[in-house]
């Protein structure tokens, strides 16, 4: 069995309880890491602030999701399917 790990939500120790703290971790995990770029499609964009990303491959600054942007790239990406499909018929 693989054990979860609370990552940076060890900081909060015994208070809060240990389902929050999971999910606490799983956002901070998910904003932290490497977003991929909606212009150059590069894995370069960092989270400067709350819905405001920066891509540091074209210099690009924009704005998202508080979290992450990978909602976004996966609506792009069935709009795109759905026009491919489209065009096909």
């Amino acid at each position: 069995m693989e054990k979860i790990g609370l990552g940076s939500a060890k900081r909060f120790e015994t208070r809060y309880g240990r389902t929050l703290k999971l999910r606490l971790a799983a956002i901070e995990t998910e904003q932290r890491k490497r977003q991929q770029c909606p212009y150059c499609r590069k894995l370069k964009v960092r989270r400067q602030s709350v819905g405001i990303y920066q891509c540091h491959s074209c210099d690009k600054k924009f704005t998202g999701p508080a979290y992450s942007l990978t909602p976004i790239l996966i609506q792009e990406h069935k709009s795109q399917v759905e026009k491919k499909e489209q065009l096909e018929e």
